[in-house]
């Protein structure tokens, strides 16, 4: 009897509550009684019922009651819906700041406008998706008639990437607390997700006190200066004095200046790979965000020498490309483009990537590719299209290593009597990581600077290599 009220109230986001069904099972239970007893031959017309029902008089009596039962139930249950609260006295909105880091709180100031003139008891939630945790989840209280009400609480975002924040939830319980009213306030807010740049400020506070060895840079011998010595000339009159070479001017008898050559600003381009081979995770945090952070920190060290950065990322398809643009400023560019991109199950076109590059980029640059090596397909093009750069570009391939494949060659050598899993995952781990090694090294013997990492330490050793080949004048 109650199923058309609730198909009523269900079309205004109403349901009913725990109390309401239990309320409702008291009479159905209470109809058990008026079952007869059936025997083999089937239900008789005047069979016995249960102990205390011998007669058809008492069963017309509970039925009576019963049918009383539900028509109270059902006006009552009608008349506490009546007195629902309707989701178009409230309002909605939220504060909350557009640019988010990732793994870093955040307040977000919700508040709620109650324009009716009855009090309800309501529970807040925010429309957060999975990859933000909010602390405390949930809000509860009582807003009185024609009042307001504000609370906030600490958003933290786990994941790259723009959200949306559609509306803000409100569950609204009747007066006899019979329905729950699960009712949407719309409230678009959206939120840009960024890495946690803080590797950054902590590599200018390590670099000003020369500290930069606790980040894991190692100190690289540079050939030459920042200036090379090219020539000697004659002294003209908008030269600068500093620059006269006093020695040979005395044995000359005539003004003379050395003159320099400025090393020419260097290009590094990353390709990033955002297919399935980057989809695993690593730690905390996926493959993709290890990536994308070494090369934000990689970009901010190049861009303060003054080189040209630009990237391409890519997985079926081309997602964005960032012409090489110099300036510390420009890491802002590339923070807007690599911010959203997402890892996707999906094979990469590496064919499809370094023909982008090839007619996007001509002169020659520091080519590196971020990306892995799991089956034979990816590291046969891997190799092809990499190997064919040699001589226009400097390749750089980096390759990030599963943690759990090296642990299982470990503990079975630290192990004392394995038993046959342990054998058999050993025996295949160790054959994949001689076959993985097989293809490094068929890179570098073409020409190809190769990195095989774990994902922790991708960002102190991808700045090591970049160092080394900018003192040995690689480019």
């Amino acid at each position: 009897m109650s199923f058309p009220l609730w198909l009523l109230a269900r079309k205004s986001g109403v349901y009913p509550s725990k109390r309401l069904m239990l309320l409702f099972l008291a009479p159905s239970l209470m109809s058990f009684f008026l079952i007869p007893i059936t025997d083999e031959g089937g239900i008789e017309a005047n069979s016995v019922g249960l102990f205390f029902l011998m007669n058809g008089s008492l069963r017309q009596i509970l039925l009576f009651a019963i049918l009383l039962m539900d028509v109270s139930l059902l006006g009552i249950a009608f008349f506490d819906l009546m007195k629902m609260v309707p989701p178009s006295v409230f309002s909605g909105t939220r504060k909350v700041q557009r640019i988010a880091s990732q793994g870093k709180r955040q307040k977000v100031e919700i508040e709620i406008i109650n324009h009716s003139q009855r009090s309800c008891v309501v529970a807040i939630r925010d429309d957060l998706p999975d990859s933000f945790v909010a602390e405390p989840g949930r809000f509860d209280a009582a807003i009185a008639e024609r009042s307001r009400l504000q609370f906030e609480y600490e958003l933290t975002g786990r994941r790259r990437g723009r959200v949306v924040l559609e509306c803000i939830h409100l569950m609204v319980g009747s007066p006899l607390k019979l329905w729950q009213g699960f009712y949407r306030l719309p409230s678009e807010s959206v939120v840009d997700v960024y890495p946690d740049m803080k590797q950054i400020a902590e590599y200018d506070l390590l670099a000003r006190t020369n500290r930069l060895s606790l980040m894991g840079l190692r100190r690289t011998r540079k050939i030459g200066q920042d200036n090379e010595f090219e020539r000697l000339r004659d002294y003209t009159q908008d030269d600068n004095y500093k620059h006269i070479d006093w020695r040979t001017t005395a044995r000359r008898n005539k003004l003379t200046v050395r003159d320099f050559q400025a090393n020419q600003s260097q290009r590094i381009v990353f390709m990033v790979d955002c297919g399935r081979m980057m989809t695993g995770t690593a730690g905390e945090i996926s493959l993709l965000d290890h990536s994308l952070n070494a090369m934000l920190m990689l970009s901010y060290i190049a861009l303060r020498q003054g080189d040209s950065v630009g990237m391409l990322s890519f997985s079926d398809r081309i997602h964005n490309f960032t012409p090489a643009k110099n300036g510390v400023k420009h890491i802002n560019r590339l923070l807007n483009a690599s911010y959203d991109q997402q890892a996707r199950y999906v094979e990469s076109r590496y064919d499809d990537a370094f023909l982008y590059l090839r007619s996007h980029c001509s002169k020659r640059s520091l080519v590196i590719l971020v990306t892995n090596v799991i089956d034979e397909i990816n590291s046969h093009q891997i190799n092809q299209y990499l190997t064919a750069l040699t001589g226009r570009h400097l390749p750089l391939g980096v390759f990030l290593r599963d943690r759990e494949m090296f642990s299982a060659v470990e503990e079975f050598e630290s192990r004392g009597q394995p038993g046959k899993k342990q054998i058999y995952e050993a025996a295949a781990a160790v054959d994949i990581l001689n076959w993985r090694r097989q293809v490094i090294r068929d890179l570098r013997h073409q020409g190809t600077l190769a990195m095989d990492l774990f994902p922790e330490d991708l960002t102190s050793e991808l700045i090591n290599q970049y160092l080394q080949i900018k003192a040995r004048h690689l480019l």
